[in-house]
């Protein structure tokens, strides 16, 4: 059965420069309006131990337009500063439930230029995007066709580090399950082989910023060179942007084209839970790990399985895939980094990483079958071995 999700679709424009101008003005009042909402909110908070509301921000946010000195946020469009005033109000309420830290004021450097539009700020007609306070409609590249019938309910424009812009439209889509199989993988994620499969397959790692390092230092020696607050030490920034977007655009088009394939192949695909957050803290490793991107890899696992019904199993951390013998299921004392093949006691020659995706497709399995509470060979200080997971959904 069909499934009516929000996705999001994502195009590079070329804006005029009557367009740039208004946009860029647009992004600093957002950044102002956000920073300032979120000062009046610390202090009330820190001060008063009072919280402020999303109301009392909005009437506050006409007040500032009155004042001469704030005179400028009028002539820009009002729907963003309201979406900047929301997504603040979503920050405090996921750090007062306890699932975010206490949010942060944006930069002008390094915080992403953006502005969110409802249907009220921009006009939709036989496929042609006009903002509010523009007169011509944006110069779109439309790299993919939107959905049959489907208009955007929000637009977001954003423009990178590297000067690129982009719209981000969010529309209705009805997705489809894919075909049933009676497939099943496991995958032990690596930094040689970025993963690898039960079935035996190594998919190497590409190393994008290792293939690009030589012109990103490059870059950066040339950055280093320039005069602080110079014209051309802003240059200099923005070619450095410019290798950072292409090594982080080639590994997301690597990635989404590896899990739409084991999405596609596998009814159950079974991961191990990952730290990333503790394992970047190995300084021999934490550029590899980084390049490698785990975690992305895992949220783009997850949404897809939930948009293709496919069933995604989440083993615990503390599971010896890479230590247990899958063929009499002893489990070894120790099994260093450098160890890449081994002999079991009972003479299986283990091959290090296939062995692990191995052992990880039939844990996931036993949880996938018998329930959360299977603990496949050894268990973890603080839960269960191996948990089964119900990935909620997300737009892309």
């Amino acid at each position: 059965m069909t499934q009516q999700v929000k996705r999001a679709f994502k195009y590079r424009f070329y804006p005029t420069d009557e367009q740039a101008a208004e946009l860029s003005r647009t992004f600093g009042c957002v950044r102002l309006v956000y920073n300032k909402a979120l000062e009046e909110r610390t202090r009330a908070w820190y001060g008063e131990q009072r919280r402020v509301s999303y109301v009392q921000s909005s009437a506050a946010l006409t007040e500032w337009k009155k004042a001469e000195e704030l005179a400028f946020l009028t002539e820009v469009s009002s729907v963003p500063l309201q979406q900047a005033l929301r997504h603040l109000q979503t920050a405090f309420g996921n750090f007062f439930s306890k699932r975010a830290k206490y949010p942060r004021f944006k930069s002008r450097k390094k915080s992403r230029a953006s502005a969110e539009y409802t249907r009220s700020a921009f006009k939709w007609r036989d496929g042609k995007l006009t903002l509010a306070k523009t007169s011509d409609p944006l110069d779109i590249r439309w790299s993919r066709p939107l959905p049959q019938g489907a208009e955007p309910t929000t637009v977001t424009v954003s423009r990178d580090s590297a000067g690129r812009w982009f719209v981000s439209m969010l529309c209705d889509d009805r997705i489809a399950p894919a075909p049933a199989t009676a497939n099943a993988v496991g995958i032990d994620a690596g930094i040689t082989s970025l993963v690898t499969l039960s079935t035996g397959e190594k998919v190497t790692n590409p190393r994008h910023e290792r293939r690009d390092r030589a012109r990103l230092a490059k870059a950066q020696r040339e950055l280093s060179r320039k005069a602080k607050g110079s014209a051309n030490r802003a240059k200099a920034r923005k070619r450095v942007a410019k290798v950072h977007a292409r090594i982080a655009d080639r590994r997301r088009d690597f990635l989404h084209k590896l899990t739409t394939r084991l999405v596609r192949e596998n009814q159950t695909v079974v991961i191990e839970d990952l730290t990333v957050r503790n394992m970047v803290k190995n300084y021999g490793l934490a550029r590899a790990i980084s390049d490698a991107a785990w975690r992305d890899l895992r949220m783009m696992l997850e949404y897809k399985c939930a948009w293709y019904g496919r069933e995604l199993v989440v083993i615990d951390r503390w599971f010896p895939s890479s230590k247990l013998c899958g063929n009499c299921g002893t489990i070894a004392a120790k099994m260093p980094l450098h160890v890449r093949e081994w002999t079991c006691d009972c003479g299986a020659v283990h091959d290090r990483d296939v062995n692990a995706a191995r052992n990880i497709k039939a844990a996931g399995l036993a949880v996938s079958a018998c329930g959360a509470g299977v603990r496949p060979q050894g268990s973890s200080p603080g839960g269960q071995s191996a948990l089964k997971q119900e990935p909620p959904r997300r737009e892309p």
